[in-house]
């Protein structure tokens, strides 16, 4: 089912703004930044453009997908059925909505064309897997993990299924695919890094230098290099899989808790520091960060993604998407 909610109250920096029926969009806006409100409740927890300009995120408390229409602040919410706590959400090679989603423990793909849901539940054999995020390899399968301790394969053509179980247990959460083709995934319970074999699914289990660091999320640069954000560390940390080499950074403050990772087309970092209420860019090449701080206290942006120039982040503890243009950066 489809439901279409017009633009409502939007805010920035913690400050009211009435939206204007003579105003389009119907957004708040300062500078580089909009800020558009979703239904509250929603709680945003993902996000992914769309391939018609517009905005996908998992309203993971009440299951549903939900799409902003950044032009006029519209929001069109389809349910993803009953018992569904959707995580993850990215484009696929085939323009539509691919979805992790924990309460049903399943795959979820939206086609925004015919407006069709179809679901792959995971096998019996791995039931409350706490799905988490996926990425697509280059031969259209869909990689997926589960905090609960595994990570897994669909290949949309023919349905079939394959799930592992990490070697060292409960964890694995962000996941990536690299330019040259390969699979890696990060544990954060398990804090650390696995490269994938691509047709076994075997498992191959990669240390990072800090201990008990808590890898959340990961993401590969035009270069091959993974950007990994560590949650309990409290930094961003770079692993060159052509040589094996770490390398990390620590933003500023007392206590930094780097949640999400997203490498843009310039090939910059963004992340997310719970610690600061504050999206950050980071800059490899001066190593120096620029600061977007949240819409209000608490924002919690859990996931960051983004397309031609355009940054999304789901405040997630306030309802709200916020939209950062750098096209003119």
């Amino acid at each position: 089912m489809t439901r279409f909610i017009a633009p409502a109250l939007l805010l920035i920096a913690g400050v009211a703004m009435p939206a204007c029926a003579e105003q389009a969009p119907a957004t708040a806006q300062s500078g580089n930044v909009r800020v558009f409100n979703v239904p509250a409740g929603t709680r945003p927890h993902d996000v992914a453009p769309a391939p018609d300009g517009r905005v996908w995120y998992t309203a993971q408390r009440t299951g549903k997908l939900g799409i902003l229409d950044p032009k006029t602040g519209a929001i069109e919410e389809v349910s993803l059925g009953e018992g569904a706590a959707p995580h993850g959400v990215i484009q696929g090679p085939d323009g539509a909505a691919w979805i992790t989603d924990g309460g049903l423990n399943a795959i979820v793909r939206y086609d925004p064309k015919t407006k069709a849901v179809k679901v792959w539940r995971l096998p019996g054999d791995f039931p409350d897997a706490n799905l988490n995020t996926a990425a697509f390899d280059r031969r259209g399968r869909i990689w997926f993990t589960g905090q609960a301790g595994v990570y897994g394969r669909l290949d949309p053509k023919t349905g079939k299924m394959d799930v592992w179980r990490d070697p060292e247990g409960r964890g694995p959460y962000g996941i990536a695919a690299t330019p040259d083709g390969q699979i890696y995934y990060v544990s954060l319970a398990g804090s650390h890094l696995t490269k994938v074999d691509m047709e076994s699914g075997a498992a191959t289990i990669i240390e990072p230098p800090t201990a008990e660091q808590g890898a959340r999320r990961v993401w590969a640069d035009s270069k091959g290099h993974l950007w990994i954000s560590e949650w309990n560390g409290g930094q961003l940390t770079r692993y060159t899989p052509s040589t094996g080499a770490w390398k990390s950074w620590k933003p500023d403050g007392e206590r930094p808790r780097v949640y999400a990772v997203y490498v843009d087309g310039r090939d910059t970092i963004w992340v997310s520091d719970f610690g600061a209420n504050a999206v950050l860019s980071f800059d490899p090449a001066t190593e120096e960060w620029q600061r977007f701080p949240g819409s209000g206290e608490n924002s919690n942006v859990r996931q960051i993604l983004g397309a031609d120039g355009l940054i999304y982040l789901p405040e997630s503890g306030l309802d709200r998407i916020m939209v950062v243009d750098t096209r003119a950066q």
